[in-house]
C-alpha cells in the first residue's frame, strides 16, 4: 500500500497517519503491520517507568538529546493519562519536550491509554513497530507508571529503565509494585535531594537479597536530569543490558517471550471482539441487569453467552 512505501521513504506523515489508523483500530492498520513487520526489529526498544513526580519525562528529554549528539535518531512514545469518556491524549506531544519536535531525526507521538489495563495502550506495540520500520535507532516508550503499567512495559521493552525519587515516600515501597522484579536499570533522578544516597542503599541492598532467575544484575544509576548529570551514565548503563541481550540466547529468548504475549494479547482482543459482534441487540445488557440484580452471578453470565454463541467446554477441551 502507499502509506507502507511512503513510510519506508522516510515520510514522516506517514508514520503518523499509520499511528492514527492503528490508535483507532482502522481496517488497513493489521496489513499495514503485516507489511512492516519485515523491517522492523532493529531498533532497541526502552520503557521508562515510575511513579508520577519522579521526571520521567524530564529524563526521557535529557537521554534523547544525549543520543541526538551520538548521532542516534530516537523515537519517543509517551503513554498518557486520558479520560475514559473520551479516549484522547490529554498531554500533547509537543508540550514535555518542545524543543526536540523541530529535529528531524526524533519522533515524538503520544498515545491514550483509553482505559486499558495497567495504562499501556494495545497500540503502542504496534506503534513501537511503526517507528521501528521507520528507521529510529532507539524507541523510549514513557508510561503513566501507574497501576499495571510497569508491568505492561516490561513486555513491550528489551530494556526497562524504573526510575525513583528520594521524598515520595518510604523506600521499600517498591517493592510492593513488584518493580524489581521487572527492572532491568533502575534510576535514582533528583540525586542531589537529602535521601538519594539512603535510596540508593536501599535498592541495592534489595537487589542483593532478591533471587533474580537471570544473570543480569540491575545497575542503581543516580541522575539529576534537570541538571543533566548522570545521562551518560544511564545510557552506557542501558548499553550495557543491550549488549548482555545480545550473548548467547538471551536475546532471542526474550523476543520470543514478548512474542508469545503478544500473541496471547491479540487472541484475547479477537476473540473478545468477534464474541461480542455475535450478541444481538439487547442481549448483553438483559444479562447485566439480571446480574445487576443478584439474579445472576457474572461467570455463569459468561458462560452463558460462550455456550449461546458455541464456545463451549468441549471446545476448550479439544
Amino acid at each position: 500500500m502507499e502509506l507502507i512505501a511512503r513510510l519506508l521513504a522516510g515520510d514522516r506523515r506517514a508514520v503518523a497517519r499509520l499511528i492514527t489508523l492503528i490508535e483507532n483500530d482502522g481496517p488497513e492498520a493489521q496489513a499495514a503491520l503485516a507489511a512492516l513487520y519485515p523491517h522492523t526489529g532493529q531498533a532497541h526498544v526502552v520503557g521508562v517507568t515510575g511513579a508520577p513526580g519522579t521526571g520521567k519525562s524530564t529524563l526521557v528529554n535529557e537521554l534523547t538529546q544525549e543520543l541526538r549528539r551520538q548521532g542516534r535518531s530516537v523515537g519517543i512514545i509517551a503513554v498518557d493519562p486520558t479520560s475514559p469518556f473520551t479516549g484522547g491524549a490529554i498531554l500533547g506531544d509537543r508540550i514535555r519536550m518542545q524543543e526536540l519536535t523541530a529535529d528531524p531525526g526524533v519522533f515524538i507521538r503520544s498515545m491514550a491509554t483509553r482505559g486499558s489495563l495497567g495504562g499501556l495502550a494495545r497500540a503502542t506495540g504496534d506503534a513501537i513497530k511503526v517507528l521501528d520500520a521507520f528507521g529510529k535507532d532507539v524507541i523510549l516508550v514513557e508510561t503513566v507508571g501507574v497501576g499495571q503499567d510497569e508491568v505492561e512495559i516490561a513486555k513491550a521493552a528489551q530494556t526497562t529503565v524504573v526510575v525513583e525519587t528520594p521524598g515520595l515516600g518510604d523506600d521499600v515501597q517498591t517493592l510492593k509494585a513488584g518493580v524489581l522484579e521487572i527492572a532491568d536499570v533502575l534510576v535514582v533522578n533528583k540525586a542531589d535531594l537529602d535521601g538519594a544516597d539512603r535510596l540508593v542503599f536501599a535498592l541495592e541492598t534489595m537487589l542483593a537479597i532478591n533471587s533474580h532467575p537471570r544473570d543480569w544484575q540491575p545497575p542503581v544509576v543516580k541522575t539529576v536530569a534537570v541538571r543533566g548529570r548522570g545521562i551518560a551514565d544511564l545510557w552506557a548503563a542501558i548499553e550495557r543490558h543491550r549488549a548482555y541481550l545480545s550473548t548467547g540466547h538471551g536475546r532471542q529468548a526474550h523476543e520470543q517471550a514478548r512474542a508469545q504475549e503478544e500473541i496471547e494479547a491479540i487472541l484475547r482482543h479477537e476473540l473478545t471482539a468477534r464474541l461480542l459482534a455475535r450478541l444481538a441487540p439487547g442481549e448483553l445488557s438483559a444479562l447485566a441487569e439480571r446480574v445487576a440484580c443478584r439474579e445472576l452471578d457474572p461467570y455463569t453470565a459468561a458462560r452463558q453467552l460462550m455456550e449461546r454463541h458455541g464456545v463451549t467446554e468441549d471446545a476448550d477441551e479439544r
